[in-house]
């Protein structure tokens, strides 16, 4: 019973995550008609984008912190009601202090989200298959991304972008009511005791060791702040992505909003692929060399330095296929990368610190998010085109991969499994 709750939670955060990124991408996908209609600069524009951030950066940090001491049943359930009524209420924005405001707002609504999945799972899923979870629950995004093209696109076109934002809030607004019956904060038995007699059980002092330091002492950890700095980076390709692709195909290359809308669903469908398969690969390679933090960065550093190179060479192509397959690339490999983060927070912090580690790596992540929007739109405006937003973008994902082969390091007493212990 507990093992069926515990993936039902994490499919249902996987829809939680979907509706996520469908509220958030809407924006990105609606730029080119509500510019025209609110007569926004590309720099007014990527401020916009940026200003969503303002607010989410800081409350995931927040978030985490409440979902250690609240639970996230309630963090989750008030987190994503703010969301969807801030998301509607984008609809009756008249210029581009009420967009502002509104996307601050709607942005400290999500900024939880994350970090409250990190808790959760902590909570009720076994450590051998922690990162597999992590990427089932947060492909959400992705999909959620792939088809905000498409849904949004077709909905703006036909009755406005002012009713697609209302229609989208909706959905969240009925996905409170499923999380509020269903979840749960925690399972009446632990997360790693044994489905069968037999089965091998991860064996860690994380699980039972007690917080024995200040939160301080755990955010200035080398592998921590490295963690975060290559969460950043991965951070900036998205933002990048979420926030400029859109107006890239149709500015670049000339798309019109209905082609644009269906080319943008190709990167974000694969990136759920990239997502899953990175937490498959990393458990894998946990249970195949008992070696956590090995594993972890076999997967962090491959992926996200492939994405690197990718994204800082796509600024480089002139033909759409060529910078359309890049970008395919670069959000697969990306994605594949995303497990680990949290990944190494629940390896190397104990567990009644998990919500608040985890949500202070996720908000120096998305501190990206208020810097790459708006950064990028001063060098579209300020050069006439995309190239060195592009090359800018692989440069500080590169970094981060540096910074984790560099600094993080597997505890004295590396995780392990040992057959036969209950």
């Amino acid at each position: 019973m507990e093992t069926r709750t515990r993936w039902t939670l994490v499919w249902l955060l996987f829809v939680g995550g979907a509706v996520s990124y469908l509220d958030r991408a809407a924006l990105s996908i609606t730029a080119p008609l509500i510019t025209k209609e609110l007569h926004l600069g590309p720099a007014q524009l990527g401020i916009v984008f940026s200003s969503f951030f303002v607010g989410y950066a800081v409350f995931c940090f927040v978030g985490g912190y409440a979902a250690d001491r609240f639970g996230p049943k309630r963090v989750l359930t008030v987190s994503m009601l703010v969301w969807s009524l801030f998301c509607g209420l984008t609809a009756a924005t008249v210029g581009i202090a009420s967009l502002l405001f509104v996307r601050v707002i709607f942005g400290m609504g999500e900024g939880p989200f994350c970090a409250n999945i990190n808790k959760l799972v902590s909570n009720w899923v076994p450590r051998e298959q922690q990162a597999s979870a992590i990427g089932i629950a947060n492909s959400g995004q992705s999909v959620g991304a792939a088809i905000a093209g498409p849904v949004v696109g077709f909905i703006a076109v036909s009755a406005g972008w002012r009713t697609s934002f209302v229609i989208i809030a909706s959905v969240g607004v009925l996905w409170v009511f499923a999380w509020h019956a269903l979840a749960k904060d925690r399972p009446d038995v632990s997360p790693d005791a044994c489905d069968t007699p037999d089965a091998p059980v991860l064996v860690t002092e994380q699980r039972s060791n007690p917080v024995t330091g200040s939160l301080s002492a755990y955010l200035l950890r080398p592998a921590i702040l490295a963690t975060a700095f290559a969460f950043f980076g991965y951070a900036y390709i998205l933002y990048f992505f979420l926030s400029w692709f859109p107006s890239y195909l149709t500015m670049e290359h000339h798309l019109s909003i209905q082609k644009m809308a269906v080319v943008t669903v190709i990167p974000w469908a694969v990136g759920a692929t990239g997502l899953i398969a990175g937490g498959w690969v990393c458990d894998f390679l946990f249970r195949k060399t008992g070696r956590a933090i090995f594993a972890r960065k076999v997967v962090l550093i491959t992926s996200l330095g492939i994405g690197a190179i990718c994204i800082a060479a796509t600024g480089s192509v002139t033909g759409l296929t060529g910078a359309v397959t890049l970008m395919v690339v670069a959000v697969f490999f990306m994605y594949a990368s995303y497990n680990t983060y949290f990944a190494i927070v629940l390896d190397t912090v104990e567990k009644d610190r998990v919500g608040a580690v985890g949500g202070f790596v996720h908000f120096i992540a998305n501190l990206a998010g208020i810097v790459a929007p708006a950064l990028t739109g001063f060098l579209v405006q300020w050069s006439g085109n995309f190239k060195s937003a592009f090359l800018l973008t692989g440069v500080i994902a590169a970094l981060g991969a540096i910074l984790v082969a560099a600094f993080v390091r597997a505890p004295k007493r590396e995780l392990q499994f040992e057959p036969g212990i209950a």
